[in-house]
């Protein structure tokens, strides 16, 4: 404690090869290691930072970051240790993702421009604002994967993006920008590989294993910010959003700010707010304390009213109606699933494909019984991981 930092110097080296270190988003003083609330509801390990006000914020090694001549090893290392997870909000390393299984290989790459939600405007900023860093990113990418191809699947809804990605497209980088039908869940990996692509994945298996490799637009433009400018994964792009908050905003956020202080630089929640919600509002997880972080997977923070939040809903029997199949992007039985997973058959829901289940949330939004199947799935697909961890070890 009370070591000087400065902005993008690690202050937590990685543990293993799904692990990235973590690095100061500001200049200061560390003034505490402590457990603190995490957005997940846990008590975490946390390094406090006091920022420092006189400083002026410069990074810690900046430059550019040479890859023209390097293999894919290092450039793989450099993400990692640029501390990179996926940022359209499942937050997995970006490193793993992009270490190819010997025997495969990835012909196209898709860079996810869908807006993962309703009311999130993150990606749609980021592709007008960051344009030069995100096609810096699919190059280096594009060359490290070796892949023929990148397409950039946008919905068309931002035709604005759509007409500047396209007009400023490098003209030796292999890259189409693909419009795409507004809707939801389309910013879904698998749904996203089957608009551009018209391949659809196998119940089980990975993009890979349909030669394609799928990122987020946010992570690949910061990739190239980290190659281009020396700054690793520090900061994000968030939108603030939401009937329930006075000044809603699209800003760029030091990683670990306190939610209640991007709240109040947003004129505060108003005096009918009753929810904020990290992520949007078919898979965002509800805070109960304003204090937790800003993380590298908060793509959005939504304030809710009590008219949008219904906070305790009645639920009914289900009565069969079969809206929640017509509603699953993934076309599972959601009916069924719940009765199981109600019941603790989970071994029953392998049968029925519940791990191809990508949480949506449209079948919970369905259902006129106000089943919770969604949350239902979610704590089913843990206790399977769970089991099946323990059956690996032993």
């Amino acid at each position: 404690m009370g070591d000087k930092v400065y902005r993008g110097q690690i202050i937590a080296e990685a543990d293993g090869f799904m692990s990235v270190p973590l690095h100061a988003s500001v200049s200061g003083n560390v003034s505490a290691i402590e457990k603190r609330h995490h957005p997940s509801g846990n008590l975490v390990d946390a390094i406090i930072i006091s920022c420092d006000p006189n400083s002026a914020q410069a990074l810690y090694d900046e430059g550019p970051v040479p890859w023209q001549d390097r293999s894919p090893a290092d450039i793989l290392n450099t993400i990692q240790s640029g501390g990179f997870v996926g940022l359209g909000g499942a937050a997995f390393p970006t490193h793993v993702k992009f270490s190819v299984p010997e025997g495969k290989n990835v012909r196209f790459f898709l860079v996810n421009g869908c807006e993962c939600e309703p009311y999130l405007t993150t990606d749609h900023r980021i592709m007008l604002e960051y344009r030069d860093s995100l096609y810096l990113g699919i190059r280096i990418i594009q060359g490290m994967l070796g892949s023929e191809k990148t397409y950039l699947g946008v919905e068309t809804n931002k035709w604005d993006a759509i007409e500047s990605l396209r007009h400023n497209i490098p003209a030796d980088l292999r890259c189409e920008v693909i419009p795409l039908q507004t809707k939801y869940p389309q910013g879904a990996e698998k749904m996203l590989i089957t608009a551009v692509l018209e391949r659809e994945v196998p119940s089980g298996r990975l993009p890979i294993d349909v030669q394609v490799m799928v990122n987020n637009v946010g992570t690949v433009a910061g990739i190239g910010d980290m190659f281009a400018y020396g700054q690793p994964l520090i900061e994000r792009v968030v939108t603030v959003t939401g009937p329930g908050i006075k000044n809603p905003a699209t800003l760029l956020i030091p990683l670990g700010t306190k939610l209640r202080d991007v709240l109040t630089h947003c004129g505060g929640l108003t005096d009918d707010a009753t929810q904020v919600l990290y992520g949007g509002p078919m898979m965002g997880s509800p805070q109960y304390n304003l204090d937790v972080p800003i993380m590298k997977g908060t793509s959005g923070v939504l304030c809710l009213t009590e008219s949008q939040a219904s906070i305790s809903r009645r639920e009914y029997p289900c009565i069969r109606c079969s809206a929640c199949l017509d509603a699953c992007p993934a076309f599972l039985n959601p009916s069924q699933l719940g009765q199981l997973a109600r019941s603790g058959r989970y071994e029953d829901m392998l049968d029925l494909h519940i791990m191809d289940c990508m949480e949506c949330g449209s079948c919970s939004y369905v259902c006129p019984s106000n089943i919770p199947l969604v949350q239902r799935f979610r704590s089913a697909k843990g206790m399977i991981r769970i089991k099946q961890a323990k059956a690996a070890s032993q």
